[in-house]
């Protein structure tokens, strides 16, 4: 059985939207690498180089970064170069550790959504204090920026289309 997704709520309070609204484009992310094989998951159709399998590595670095490290809370080390390798498989990467990799990520990201206040500041990456809001508004634009991303190169790839799966 296929997971439907989820419809962000007409008249829902605001942490409740912004988090179903990530996890919609969350989901259709992974939607986009569903009956695939390790091939056409690694497969680079885009003269960038980018994978599918190398968003959903993307994602969960920043996951991490935004909502754990972000806020002060535990995150998983990684194993490769942040700056330089979170777009791309290492040789003894594969896509079920990634997809694992990323399903902590967002495990973590999501007790840190529960567990802190919206107006809850943290230090970004870059030096500059944040809120909760703003990384959630942030995080939603980047997943679904990934997420139209893995839209063209899923339809690249086997000529698959569409944003959301059916519901």
């Amino acid at each position: 059985m296929t997971k439907q997704t989820q419809q962000v709520p007409y008249t829902g309070g605001e942490k409740e939207s912004l988090r179903v609204s990530l996890d919609r484009h969350r989901d259709a992310v992974l939607w986009k690498l569903e009956g695939l094989d390790d091939e056409q998951v690694r497969r680079t159709v885009l003269p960038s180089g980018l994978t599918l399998i190398g968003l959903v590595k993307h994602l969960a670095t920043v996951e991490y970064g935004w909502f754990c490290e972000t806020f002060g809370r535990d995150f998983e080390p990684l194993w490769f170069d942040s700056e330089t390798e979170d777009m791309a498989l290492g040789p003894d990467e594969t896509p079920e550790q990634i997809l694992a990799f990323y399903g902590r990520a967002r495990a973590a990201a999501d007790t840190a959504v529960e567990e802190t206040e919206l107006d809850a500041l943290g230090t970004a990456w870059h030096g500059a204090t944040v809120s909760m809001r703003w990384v959630l508004l942030h995080m939603v634009e980047e997943t679904a920026r990934h997420a139209g991303h893995a839209d063209v190169m899923r339809e690249l790839i086997d000529g698959s289309t569409g944003d959301h799966r059916a519901a």
